[in-house]
């Protein structure tokens, strides 16, 4: 009896042993292992990534972290995840004032909740290319679309750190922009080009708030944006030249220029690039 007890136990934990080794077989793969995957041509499908985000909201670190990961690992084959960290400005009354705020980026998320249909906005709140929006810190639903937008025909993009302006000294630095071959714009709308700047590995240690006590690091967070120019309709391109200041405070080697065109109603992300700044022409 003993013995048979014995054999049935060890049948046991082999068949368990093998559903385990099953189940890891059929797991997808980890983000580093996507990470090396490329496309033979070496070409990856820019994706813009926005994050409306406050260091005010104690939902949003975990998304913020989402947002890191997306960022560094970029996770998805074949696709490059451009990450823009918006940080609002409407939690700020609650004790704490994000030093990266601005009421531009709370009226920003106001424009894409009028484009989705929405009554009101939110953090943490991811929008994909301008297309999908969801909670910030829901890594799958993010992968899945990012991976939808990268299939949808894209603009050229191309930014061209020149030298720096000599009226602005150092801090100053020349960039021609051209965009061409732009996807079908929806009917009665416009579309535009815009720059950002981001700056990586920033944090805060949080006084006061709802994050009271933490330090938050962030990625990617937003420093500037503005809009380039209209993109001509007949020629379906842009071109252009723009000086970027590099504020005080700011760390040139973390900084990042990304240029992307946008419809100003239906808000859908036809075409992006980025250039890191660090090495650019002086």
């Amino acid at each position: 009896m003993k013995i048979l007890i014995a054999v049935l136990t060890l049948s046991c934990a082999i068949l368990v042993c093998a559903a385990l080794a099953t189940r890891r077989e059929a797991s997808p793969p980890t983000a580093t292992a996507a990470a090396t995957l490329e496309p033979f041509d070496g070409k990856r499908a820019p994706v813009i990534v926005e994050l409306f985000t406050s260091e005010g909201c104690s939902s949003c670190p975990p998304a913020d972290r989402v947002l890191a990961q997306l960022d560094e690992t970029q996770p998805i084959a074949g696709v490059e995840v451009i990450a823009l960290s918006e940080h609002v400005d409407y939690w700020n009354y609650i004790g704490w004032a994000d030093p990266f705020s601005s009421a531009a980026f709370s009226a920003r998320q106001e424009a894409y909740a009028r484009a989705f249909g929405r009554e009101g906005i939110y953090t943490p709140q991811m929008v994909v290319d301008g297309q999908a929006e969801f909670v910030g810190s829901n890594l799958s639903k993010a992968r899945e679309a990012i991976a939808k937008a990268a299939r949808a025909p894209k603009a050229g993009v191309r930014i061209n750190p020149t030298k720096s302006s000599s009226e602005k000294g150092a801090n100053a630095i020349r960039l021609s922009v051209s965009v061409s071959d732009v996807p079908s714009i929806s009917q009665g709308d416009v579309a535009e080009a815009l720059l950002a700047i981001t700056e990586n590995n920033l944090s805060s240690q949080v006084a006061r708030g709802e994050n009271g006590g933490r330090r938050l690091a962030h990625s990617a967070v937003v420093r500037e944006l503005r809009a380039l120019g209209g993109i001509d309709a007949a020629t379906k391109s842009f071109t252009g030249e723009t000086t970027v200041v590099i504020g005080g405070g700011w760390k040139r080697d973390d900084l990042r220029v990304v240029v992307f065109v946008q419809e100003r109603a239906h808000r859908r992300v036809l075409g992006a690039a980025s250039v890191k700044l660090a090495g650019s022409a002086n």
